[in-house]
This record gives structure tokens, sequence and C-alpha cells, in this order.
């Protein structure tokens, strides 16, 4: 599905499921060179059990137009702009690693907007090594080596997303070099760690949620350890919004290595009664 927003394209995965404005609608953001793929099992579950799915690729990324954002609260707008273009009044956002620190920053700017929120892989700050970054600019190639080394914690899980001793490397580096080819004027690589590295806002975020908040943790995540997201926890719970967390045996990447574990987190929390802000 393409929406314009802010006058350019904008991808979304819906699960295979027309949009329905009668549905509540749940908002899927993706980390670093990443696209909506990544959470192909919980998208088309979520779709097919009564929710509007928009999982999408942020500007600048795989099929979408637009300036790749160079910032969090950039970025944020873009998610903005996309509940305005289809009419949505309130969503739920859910967002993995940067994407986290996207939904996080939306659920802040616009609290009447976010019915709940999931953080994915989250944790603030959220630094990234200077090897790593200066890697991504310059040898982007061997960054995505790297990355992939440091965010998975097996090889080829059973089950895993796409099935049972699915190749998690060389499935996450393809989609990697894919999402880094589909920008050539601009190296979404570096430009999203950057935007990591740099935001400061997590926490007064955080404080300015005004709804529920997930948190679901891999227990093996060596990007942003569990212990990283404290923080932002500490923060919600400070905000007086109800807070739950989970712990995923997984590494970084814990949609394709538990992704039943990670959609019945998901799916048990959109369950629960939200009220109006």
């Amino acid at each position: 599905m393409m929406i314009d927003v802010h006058g350019t394209p904008l991808y979304a995965y819906t699960g295979g499921k027309a949009f329905d404005p009668t549905q509540p609608t749940v908002v899927m953001i993706h980390g670093v060179l990443n696209d909506h793929s990544v959470w192909i099992l919980q998208s088309r579950y979520l779709a097919h059990h009564g929710f509007n799915v928009l999982a999408i690729d942020l500007p600048g990324h795989g099929r979408s137009g637009g300036e790749a954002p160079a910032s969090v609260e950039a970025a944020a707008r873009a998610v903005v702009g996309l509940l305005d273009a289809l009419g949505v009044a309130r969503a739920a956002l859910v967002g993995h690693s940067w994407g986290s620190l996207i939904a996080l920053q939306t659920a802040a700017d616009a609290p009447e907007r976010v019915s709940q929120l999931a953080l994915v892989g989250t944790a603030y700050p959220m630094r990234v090594s200077p090897a790593l970054l200066e890697a991504s600019l310059n040898a982007p190639l061997k960054a995505i080596d790297m990355v992939n080394v440091y965010s998975h914690s097996t090889l080829a899980p059973p089950p895993s997303a796409l099935g049972p001793g699915t190749w998690l490397y060389g499935g996450s580096r393809a989609l990697m070099r894919r999402v880094l080819a589909s920008n050539w004027a601009v190296n979404v690589f570096h430009r999203g760690f950057a935007a990591c590295d740099g935001y400061q806002g997590g926490e007064q975020a955080a404080r300015r949620v005004r709804c529920p908040v997930l948190f679901v943790l891999g227990t093996r995540d060596q990007m942003t350890p569990p212990k990283a997201a404290q923080p932002l926890i500490d923060a919600a719970r400070g905000a007086g919004v109800a807070v739950q967390v989970v712990r995923v045996p997984a590494g970084h990447a814990l949609m394709t290595e538990a992704p039943d574990a990670v959609l019945d987190a998901l799916h048990g929390w959109l369950r629960q009664p939200v009220g109006v802000v």
C-alpha cells in the first residue's frame, strides 16, 4: 500500500488485508537498515485477527520515497503524517531498535494519536560504537557483517520467522544490503546509526507518554541489552502509565529469532482495553 505522506510516497505492508477504517490500527516501525519485512509473522497474524497493520518502510528506505530521516524527531513526524494521510485518529505503535525510539518520540509529540506503545529491542541512550559508526560510513558491507554478528544469538533457530532452520545471518545480511542499495543518494545505514547515537530526548519523551507501554527485550541481546532499557522503563513508570516488561530468549533480531514469543507479547498487549487520553 502506497500512501502520500508530505508529498512523497510511503510504503506500508498491510499483511495481505485491505485497510479497514473501522478496525484498530497498528503501525510497525523497523530499525536501521531494515524494512517492513522484519515484522513478517507478527504483521500477517495481526492483520488476519482484527487489526489494520501498517508495517512501514521509513522514508528513503526500501519502497518508500522521500528524504531518509536524519533524526528520531524527523522520523516521528513522518509517522504522524502517515496517520494524518489515512485519517487515523489513534493507533498503536510498535517499534524495533531505532524504530522504538521513533515510536517513543511520536507518542510523546502526539499523545492524543497513540493508544498503545510497544518498544522492542530498545535502549536509551542508544549509543553506537565509534568503530561501527565509522564502518557504516566508510565500509558499509563490512559493517553489515559486524551488525549481523552482534544482532543474532543463534544461526538457525527452530522455528524462525521464515520456518525451521532458516539461516538468520544470511537472510538478515541480504535484507540489509538490499535496503542499503535502495537509496543511492544517501547512506541510510550511517544516517540511521547517527540518528540513534545522537538522540538525546529518550527519558524526557518517556515521561511525556500518556498510553500503556510494553517493553519486549531479548535476554541475549548484545546490541541493546535488557539493562539498557531501564532508564526508559523507569521514566515511563514515573509518568504514571501502565508498563509491562516481557523478556524473550533471543538476541537483538528477536522478531525472527523468537517470532512466536514476540507475537504472543504483542497480541496479548494489543487486546487489552485502552482508555481514552
